[in-house]
């Protein structure tokens, strides 16, 4: 089996010589090229940094105390059963769930202003037509 190998030449940058410092024509001085600003590169990668930081906090916060709640729930199982015992169980329970279940449409709400934040209003629109989406499916699932 004959292998094809294809050879292309790779365009190496040659400085000048030493003491000559104009374009090849000699009209214009070779220049280095100029690198975007620092600052504000740095600015957008720390705005995206803490906008992350905001979605795990709220993920884990989330994360954290609903757990918490269903420990405590857990906790008041060894107490002696009573109605008022019952109850708080109950209640424990039901918020632990709820708030498990509502902390990733908090993440969406904060990731859609942070993407809104950073211009990107493609991806905010469509967070808060998600929003919008679920508000309705909730709203309309619920009768008083």
């Amino acid at each position: 089996m004959a292998e094809h190998l294809e050879v292309r030449e790779a365009a190496v940058p040659v400085a000048p010589p030493q003491g000559e410092g104009t374009a090849l024509d000699g009209s214009e001085p070779l220049r280095a090229p100029v690198a975007v600003p620092a600052a504000r590169a740095q600015k957008r990668i720390g705005r995206a940094a803490a906008g992350e930081r905001w979605i795990v906090r709220i993920l884990q916060g989330g994360a954290l105390i609903s757990g918490g709640m269903f420990l405590a729930s857990l906790v008041l199982e060894v107490l002696p059963q009573s109605q008022d015992v019952a109850v708080s169980i109950d209640t424990l329970r039901k918020g632990a769930a709820s708030l498990l279940l509502m902390t990733p449409v908090a993440r969406l709400a904060v990731a859609g202003t942070m993407l809104g934040l950073r211009g990107e209003w493609r991806y905010a629109l469509y967070a808060v037509g998600i929003l919008g989406m679920l508000a309705f499916a909730v709203s309309s699932g619920m009768h008083a």
